[in-house]
């Protein structure tokens, strides 16, 4: 296969966004992708991207044959989140606020529609549908306070999507989706069907037709519903259990068999067919001794599944199906980029066209238009043109034990050009989340930021981490400041046993749980880190209960009940604002004033209650950031006080006094 610099027209009208090249910065660190994503159309004459323009994601439309584009701007205040090709000709995306660095932006909940020259714009759903739009004189869409999400765009239907509708009166409980075909024309729909459970998600076949709905009840326990067809009412169909949970992930050709992610005796997840006929799960056709299935790897068509996708260090594709169009190209592009990831990320209904995004932990990702009938795969766009992958630093893939035995996996970044160094200034960098979330192999500025400026980065993928099976994030429920705490300790013991660390010369740092988690290892291991981090982090885990947004609603209830236990007692000994007294390491505290999932009344208590005990820390306080900053000045800054409170703490070689 032969790589083309640049895809006559289209793809160079699209480079031509991009920045020019230069140093690695703060600045450049700082900066969004400038291409967040890319889907061809169905028919291939078309490129959809959410393009990354003057600071704000907006819809950028290529017609590939004439190089012409069009953009589409959202209203003031808001991005682009997500768009789909409801048909060769017409696009259908949402809208959001980003004010959260480390959330999803702020749906609207609308739906919009735009044709792919950038004419017939319309609202199709949402509460500001129903006002007449420049390009046409007859407006079907009403006024509807709810939030509508894409379920499925009905590829043999050009003028019909199904989507899924909650209504916002139901109250903080939410709703039973309601899922309708709507007219991609107009915004008319009708109601095909109610949901089982509230909230859920939702699988369909290839024809269309929603065969599952999937989710957790009121109890926070995984349930899974089937259906046969739209004349037959749900069942339920598994529940979760202590083994775990049986979960559709796809269906095969000919919709005659469900590949699930199962439990199986001796692996940390498998993948089992599921017989649509007798309703029974078969012999696993893929399982893992040490890692979780992401998904499935599909022909290009969309219609077969070809391959199974996992991280047990960098990702992977385990083929089912060799010889597969898409498992030659994956192969042929792997080998002329080897060392990076190759995703498939959109391809045309009939699989001769397919968009190609070639990434890495050092490197952002390239964008290429590969064609069936050339064999030849063109330069479409790069995600960030600034980011010179060769001076960035490279993720190294580890594995230990914990101190009971559990396996652990993580990475350990150095410097560049110090990948075999020893005896570094270590940063322990503590995922968020904690439960489902992991940390992956790919480029991520914040460990960037770290490596680049001289700073061993360690990343641990505790229990209660996703990624490694149910059992395995099972395991943390309920082990915040335990057993999820130590594997931390455990980890950075083993980077400075190992003599990546220098065992005087270690910060602990972390955004959300991680927040938590650097200042409570701060005060549960006194002599182990010599500084502490907490970015939008909890510091009072039994303020959980009352503030934030998962208390408001039985479910958030639930789950904080399950996850982090309600003994009042237990919550204040691992609440670091409660043990001050421990604390010896210098700390930096980081709070984003808009932040509902960690309200600043975490970090706020925090401070006032060092400032109280007389104990010196620096402050970052943003009013108008929310969870995680995401202003570009604003992260801007924050690199930079980051990197300056660790150069003044463990920047400098500990020297030992001679006796």
């Amino acid at each position: 296969m032969k790589i083309m610099r640049c895809l006559a027209g289209a793809a160079c009208l699209l480079l031509a966004f991009s920045a020019k090249a230069q140093d690695v910065s703060f600045k450049d660190l700082a900066r969004q992708l400038q291409y967040q994503q890319v889907k061809i159309a169905p028919d291939g004459r078309h490129l959809a991207a959410v393009a990354v323009i003057d600071d704000k994601p907006l819809l950028a439309l290529v017609d590939l044959d004439t190089g012409k584009g069009a953009t589409v701007h959202p209203r003031e205040g808001e991005q682009v989140v997500d768009f789909w090709w409801a048909n060769p000709d017409r696009v259908i995306y949402t809208v959001g606020m980003k004010v959260a660095g480390l959330d999803q932006p702020v749906a609207t909940g609308e739906l919009f529609a735009v044709n792919a020259d950038g004419g017939g714009a319309t609202t199709l759903f949402g509460y500001r549908a129903g006002v007449q739009s420049i390009s046409s004189h007859i407006q079907h869409a009403t006024t509807e306070y709810a939030s509508a999400t894409m379920i499925d765009t009905l590829r043999d239907d050009r003028h019909h999507v199904l989507v899924g509708i909650n209504d916002w009166n139901t109250g903080a409980e939410g709703d039973f989706t309601q899922i309708y075909r709507m007219d991609v024309r107009d915004g008319t729909k009708h109601r095909v069907l109610t949901a089982p459970l509230r909230d859920a998600g939702f699988m369909t076949d290839h024809h269309g037709v929603v065969r599952f709905a999937y989710g957790a009840d009121s109890n926070s326990k995984y349930r899974v519903f089937y259906r046969a067809n739209d004349a037959t009412p749900w069942t339920l169909l598994f529940s979760e259990d202590a083994q775990g949970i049986v979960w559709p992930l796809g269906f095969d050709e000919g919709d005659t068999r469900v590949l699930m992610s199962c439990s199986h005796p001796g692996v940390v997840d498998a993948v089992c067919p599921w017989d649509v006929a007798t309703q029974k799960l078969q012999e696993p056709i893929w399982s893992s001794p040490s890692v979780a299935a992401d998904g499935l790897e599909t022909s290009l068509d969309g219609q077969q599944v070809v391959g199974v996708r996992s991280m047990p260090g960098m990702p992977a594709v385990s083929v089912l199906r060799p010889g597969t169009d898409a498992v030659k190209l994956i192969s042929a592009f792997s080998q002329q980029f080897p060392g990076e990831f190759v995703d498939v990320v959109s391809s045309t209904d009939d699989g001769r066209k397919a968009v190609v995004l070639v990434s890495s932990d050092a490197d952002p990702g390239t964008f290429y238009l590969w064609d069936a009938q050339t064999g030849k795969a063109s330069v479409l766009l790069q995600r960030a043109a600034w980011v010179h992958p060769g001076r960035m630093a490279q993720m190294q893939p580890i594995e230990l034990k914990a101190r009971d035995g559990l396996p652990l996996h993580g990475y350990l970044t150095r410097p560049p050009g110090k990948e075999e160094a020893k005896h570094l200034p270590l940063v322990v960098f503590v995922h968020g989340g904690p439960f489902g979330i992991r940390d992956p192999w790919e480029y991520d500025p914040y460990v960037q930021m770290l490596a680049t400026h001289g700073y061993a980065v360690l990343q641990v993928n505790y229990r209660g981490s996703g990624g490694f099976g149910y059992r395995f994030m099972r395991a943390g429920y309920r082990q915040w400041g335990g057993t999820m705490q130590d594997d931390v300790t455990d980890a950075t013991r083993w980077a400075i046993g190992q003599g990546y660390a220098d065992a005087g010369r270690v910060c602990i740092f972390g955004g959300s749980y991680g927040g938590y988690a650097a200042l409570e290892g701060a005060v549960k291991e006194p002599d182990l880190y010599k500084c502490a981090i907490g970015y939008v982090g909890v510091y009072d885990l039994g303020l959980m209960y009352r503030r934030g947004d998962i208390p408001q609603s039985s479910y958030g209830l639930s789950y904080l009940h399950d996850a982090l236990g309600d003994d009042p007692i237990v919550l204040a000994s691992h609440s670091p604002v409660d043990q001050l007294d421990r604390l010896r390491a210098q700390t930096m505290l980081i709070v984003g004033g808009r932040d509902r999932r960690v309200p600043p009344v975490q970090g706020e208590n925090l401070h006032k209650a060092m400032l109280e005990r007389h104990i010196a820390h620096e402050w970052l306080y943003k009013p108008d950031e929310g969870h995680g900053f995401y202003s570009e000045a604003n992260r801007v800054e924050l690199f930079e006080r980051i990197v300056d409170f660790l150069d003044r703490n463990i920047g400098q070689p500990v020297t030992v006094a001679s006796h």
